[in-house]
């Protein structure tokens, strides 16, 4: 009954101002001839521009409350299917990766292990929380306003962190090849840990300021949504008022910087060690592994461009809010979730000594089943 009465008020204010500006612009274009046309003409304009833009955006929190009220069941359900398989693809090997590395004190000592940790273990943390979001609001589980905002604020905690871990393991990979002799008294074992320790901080710095600003300038709304999922969160903030799409700005171009940085220490690194040898073979490691992180490069890269696309479309008017909501699904739900999900696989095992643990641990884990069996 609320979301009935909401959008009578919505639709009703719509009306009656579409017939007052329709009645200004009846008795303003008499004079649209004359020599005082252009004032006339510049407060028409103006006029109507301020009720085309309210009337949008208006009518897309409509719609976007429409789709929260009565969304499609079977297509909503079926983007639950992608976090819930990476989720599942993610625990079958993330732990004992993380397990590995800190149970062993050669690896532990090693800088590039402990980043590698610690980015496999915001990418479990964002893939729990945010499945646990989505399964939330297929459900229709409403939460209170503290616990989805704390829900908000870890998942781009663990975002931010995992993003923050990316860039430093790639300048930690830049300074060991470049600068290999003096690279363990830039980035001792201790020191690295407290890198770990200051991205920890970093990663919820930038989410609390956009949190905050977001907080003190929010206004209310003639239809609010009350919905705690992702996409619709992101499909909103196109409707938003001016300091929520700065920092949605501001969010797509700190992502995008951040990538780029990877980018150029990729191809640095590429250039640099062309002519040792190590990329004359087709199926060397190290082509290898440089196609492989350039994989998950592009599937980092695919979901800022895919915002980026999409909030082109929507602001030129070429789609929709219900247009918009599909393709924040497919960007949330989809090209997010996927890099998570490989990253273990493409970077965890691809390291001789964790792989080599992993193999011991199976092997002995096998032997200590099969052994009882045999003796009986």
């Amino acid at each position: 009954m609320e979301y009935l009465s909401c959008v009578s008020e919505v639709s009703e204010r719509i009306l009656n101002e579409s017939f007052f500006y329709r009645g200004l612009r009846a008795n303003t274009s008499f004079s649209l001839d004359t020599a005082s046309s252009h004032n006339n003409s510049f407060s028409l304009d103006t006029a109507s521009s301020q009720n085309t833009s309210f009337s949008l955006d208006t009518a897309s929190l409509q719609s976007i409350n429409e789709w929260i009220a009565y969304p499609p069941y079977f297509k909503i359900n079926m983007f639950l299917i992608p976090p819930v398989i990476c989720l599942i693809a993610a625990i079958l090997v993330i732990p004992f990766i993380l397990f590995v590395i800190f149970s062993q004190g050669n690896i532990r000592q090693e800088t590039r292990y402990l980043l590698l940790g610690n980015a496999l273990l915001c990418d479990l943390l964002y893939l729990i929380l945010y499945t646990m979001s989505e399964v939330f609001s297929v459900s229709y589980l409403k939460l209170p306003q503290i616990a989805c905002v704390a829900l908000l604020f870890l998942l781009a905690m663990t975002y931010c962190g995992g993003l923050l871990t990316g860039v430093a393991m790639v300048l930690d990979t830049y300074l060991a090849i470049l600068w290999p002799l003096h690279y363990l008294s830039i980035l001792p074992s201790a020191r690295t840990k407290k890198v770990i320790l200051f991205l920890w901080i970093s990663s919820g710095i930038f989410p609390g300021i956009v949190f905050l600003i977001l907080g003190s300038t929010e206004k209310p709304s003639v239809c609010p949504v009350e919905d705690c999922s992702v996409p619709i969160i992101l499909a909103m903030t196109l409707q938003g008022n001016n300091a929520v799409k700065c920092c949605y700005v501001l969010s797509v171009s700190a992502l995008f910087l951040c990538l780029s940085l990877i980018l150029c220490c990729y191809m640095i690194l590429y250039f640099k060690t062309k002519e040792s040898g190590i990329w004359k073979s087709i199926f060397s490691r190290a082509r290898v592994t440089f196609l492989m992180h350039q994989i998950i490069l592009f599937f980092h890269f695919s979901p800022v461009l895919a915002t980026v696309v999409e909030s082109l479309l929507y602001v030129n008017a070429i789609i929709g809010p219900r247009t918009g909501m599909w393709l924040s699904l497919v960007v949330c739900n989809v090209l997010i979730i996927i890099p998570k999900a490989l990253s273990p696989y493409l970077y965890g095992l691809r390291y001789r000594e964790i792989s080599s643990s992993l193999k011991f641990l199976l092997r002995r884990k096998r032997s200590t089943v099969v052994a009882p069996t045999s003796l009986a």
